[in-house]
């Protein structure tokens, strides 16, 4: 967005217009010839729509939405999950705010470095329009605040830019922009904490190599790994799985190479319920460890199978209809021309293959989930709870 654009937002008759046309097509909106700057209007009112479920205390104020800012923030919910709170905070990479919005209502102070001047004014004029009185936005990159800031931190956050020049993806902490593995002795000399959020595809195991004993949790939200997280302080270090809206599972960084599969000690067909687990758990490879003890089997990759229901599990918890060996015929009687949502766990057959295999097509009429059972390819029909 140009420094030309963002003032032409901020004129009152904008600003009206986006009101009065917020729940309107924006592709008509860019044909009116009764407003002024149809086009950017109509951008305006994309991005707003777009962000209600994404960014609602942005979308309420009528906050500007500058378009890579946009693609690249959390989504609230998401930045709302940070564990870290304290007297003042140093975020270094502002963007359009989102975390820095959820940091403010846990933190007396924030200081956050946004080096783009244009987003650094939006920024700026988005959080006054939420009325944050308690957050500083300098208009400088991290390298050139944390080489003359003379202040100490309670934390530090860092959400590195994963877009590079030609507008790739970047998962390794050293291609992304601030580089915080350069940074971090000059970061430590600031604060005793820092918490970097990385890309959810960034090995968590990788964490560790990288900064020895941290803790690292895995964020999804709606069966979608959203973020992974990096938390460098004086606490013991710990692994957490959370899927928004449903809970946390964290157990201290050890306990996750102790846990160790469990296999069948019944006939399979006395298994009622089947669990898939959640992709936090997957990512974080935290599975084994969070059904030892819930159910009575499961795997590393795979799913968890129980006689009685299991409570308070990290996943999507199914019935068993019934259980058939994978090249069964009596398994391609039952599927053909069915409409299925289909689950692979821990199966080299890919969802194309399947259809074609058995003659059905990918939908929501039955659930079917293809995995192995001690080492046996089986297909489980299942029921929705």
């Amino acid at each position: 967005m140009t420094i030309e654009e963002f003032e032409i937002l901020l004129s009152p008759q904008a600003r009206k217009a986006i009101e009065e046309n917020i729940q309107r097509n924006p592709a008509e909106i860019a044909l009116y010839k009764h407003i002024e700057h149809p086009a950017i209007i109509a951008t305006q009112v994309k991005r707003l729509q777009r962000a209600k479920s994404k960014l609602p205390s942005l979308y309420k104020v009528r906050a500007i939405m500058p378009p890579k800012a946009y693609e690249q923030s959390s989504s609230e919910l998401c930045a709302e999950r940070k564990r870290l709170s304290g007297e003042s905070v140093l975020d270094l990479t502002c963007g359009l705010g989102v975390d820095t919005i959820a940091l403010s209502s846990r933190f007396k102070r924030v200081v956050s470095c946004e080096k783009n001047s244009v987003l650094s004014k939006i920024t700026q004029h988005n959080l006054s329009l939420l009325g944050l009185d308690n957050v500083e936005v300098k208009n400088c990159s991290a390298e050139e605040y944390l080489s003359s800031t003379t202040e100490h931190f309670d934390w530090v956050f860092a959400d590195p830019d994963r877009r590079g020049e030609r507008g790739e993806k970047l998962v390794k902490l050293t291609d992304c922009s601030p580089d915080i593995i350069t940074l971090l002795p000059r970061i430590k000399e600031v604060s005793d904490a820092l918490c970097i959020k990385c890309s959810p595809l960034f090995d968590t195991a990788e964490a560790n190599h990288l900064f020895g004993d941290c803790s690292v949790e895995t964020i999804s939200l709606g069966s979608e790994c959203k973020e992974v997280n990096i938390y460098i302080n004086s606490k013991p270090a710990t692994l957490a799985a959370e899927a928004i809206g449903l809970f946390r599972f964290e157990i201290p960084l050890s306990g996750a190479t102790t846990a160790q599969p469990q296999n069948p000690t019944k006939e399979i067909s006395e298994y009622k319920y089947i669990t898939i687990p959640d992709v936090s758990l997957v990512h974080s490879r935290l599975t084994l460890a969070a059904f030892s003890g819930v159910a009575d089997i499961w795997s590393n990759t795979g799913v968890a199978l129980s006689v009685t229901e299991p409570q308070k599990v990290l996943g999507r918890v199914f019935r068993i209809e019934n259980i058939f060996d994978l090249g069964s015929k009596e398994l391609k009687k039952e599927l053909k021309g069915k409409r299925i949502e289909i689950f692979r766990r821990d199966c080299t057959i890919s969802n194309a293959d399947i259809c074609k295999k058995f003659c059905v097509k990918e939908g929501a009429e039955q659930s079917w989930c293809f995995t192995k059972i001690d080492k046996k390819s089986v297909a489980i029909k299942m029921r929705k709870m």
